[in-house]
């Protein structure tokens, strides 16, 4: 078995281009940092024509591939699961706009982290910052992306499993409004919050994956006013703020006015206690009966958060959702159709690999889902924007709007990256 200490351990992806498959599905994809899968690898040609010919992309291993296992992170969830029937509505369409499927990638185990470290398979490597992670559950579409190795990659995001590795990778990552793009065959996490999303290097590319996910042409709307969430800038180092300060100064700018707010009227650590509630009582009711089965072995923080997740009770449940109406509410009060919301998108830069347990649940997970909790109970789109950096590693700088404004998104992020 691969330790946790390992980047490119165990199961994952050796270097050699021309290495066999477990699982069948041709040469897996030149891998020096650990970033591809092995046992579920499958590559498939694009469209000849499309808007994406000639491009590479990767996609997480929670995404169905027909005639093909999906992995999902663990090793007794492959043994336990048979051929997908159907590949993913998204990974069809990309296939169909052109672009050519490298391989899967690498997640945290069930998606149920933010880190990138797996027990069983390793941690992908982190280009820009080789001795820290590169954040999770999208490890390795993130590190693939930002190596080179791939033109774009798909991922998933729930708490942040876009954002945060966009963040510490230095690549651009979106978030999309909840339900924009199908959500079939995708292994299932938590409804209520999850979507498609993806890294690129470059926001062009950002945006035409965006044009065939969406399937719209029409021009996106710009933004005439930048809204600054004051409590998501109060609850990081003064060091990251005085890094974010630039590109902030940058966005406002571009957009022309700004005012100031505070995002929850309670406190955002509280936001996130509705949203961990209700995330947890979904992921357990989707595999719950699986785990008690099954016994899967999961790595630190992971095995924490099931068991926490099978404690859930009703009337907590009950309660937190009944607050997420109240918080979507408030959220859908607070921006404009012409305004955009700026935030950090994370709370500091990525963390060094086998940072002791009780540092990664508290300074670095618990504080990044204060600021990623917002769009997910909001269901808002949100895009990272590799704009900043903190001692020489990248920092993201994240956009969020109203529900469906996704492409005055990625046309703001191409403009700043112009």
């Amino acid at each position: 078995m691969a330790t946790e200490n390992a980047p490119g351990a165990g199961r994952v992806c050796p270097t050699s281009p021309n290495a066999g498959s477990a699982d069948g599905g041709g040469a897996l994809p030149y891998d020096p940092g650990g970033a591809f899968c092995r046992d579920t690898h499958v590559a498939l040609p694009g469209a000849p024509t499309g808007p994406l010919a000639g491009l590479r992309f990767a996609a997480k291993d929670i995404f169905d591939i027909e005639g093909h296992r999906t992995g999902f992170g663990n090793p007794t969830w492959l043994e336990t699961h048979g051929p997908a029937g159907a590949t993913a509505s998204a990974v069809q369409a990309l296939l169909d706009g052109g672009a050519s499927l490298a391989g899967k990638t690498l997640t945290d185990e069930l998606a149920y982290s933010l880190t990138g470290e797996n027990l069983h398979y390793g941690t992908p490597l982190n280009p820009a910052a080789p001795d820290r992670v590169p954040g999770g559950s999208s490890s390795g579409s993130a590190s693939a992306v930002a190596a080179g190795l791939v033109d774009f990659a798909l991922g998933t995001d729930c708490g942040g499993s876009v954002r945060l590795p966009a963040s510490y990778c230095g690549i651009l990552g979106i978030r999309p409004t909840l339900g924009r793009v199908p959500m079939d065959g995708i292994a299932p996490f938590s409804a209520s919050f999850d979507v498609v999303g993806w890294f690129a290097r470059d926001a062009a590319r950002l945006g035409l994956v965006g044009g065939i996910l969406f399937g719209e042409s029409q021009a996106p709307g710009a933004p005439r006013r930048l809204v600054i969430a004051e409590d998501a800038f109060e609850l990081v180092e003064e060091t990251v703020r005085d890094a974010l300060r630039p590109a902030v100064e940058r966005v406002a700018e571009r957009v022309g006015a700004t005012r100031r707010t505070r995002v929850s009227p309670t406190s955002l650590p509280d936001w996130f206690g509705n949203f961990r509630v209700i995330q947890a009582s979904e992921i357990w009711a989707n595999h719950g009966e699986w785990i008690t089965a099954a016994k899967p072995v999961f790595g630190r923080g992971i095995r924490e958060r099931m068991d926490w997740a099978s404690r859930v009770t009703p009337d907590e449940v009950h309660r937190a959702r009944e607050r997420h109406a109240d918080i979507r509410t408030r959220l859908d009060e607070l921006l404009a159709e012409d305004e955009v919301l700026c935030l950090p998108s994370s709370p500091r830069a990525a963390p060094r690999k086998n940072t002791p347990t009780d540092d990664l649940e508290v300074r670095f997970r618990h504080q990044a889902m204060c600021l990623l909790c917002i769009s997910g109970l909001g269901g808002l789109p949100q895009v990272s924007v590799p704009l900043a950096s903190l001692d020489g590693l990248p920092l993201g700088l994240s956009l969020l709007a109203r529900r469906g404004s996704d492409s005055m998104l990625l046309s703001l992020a191409a403009e700043l990256m112009a």
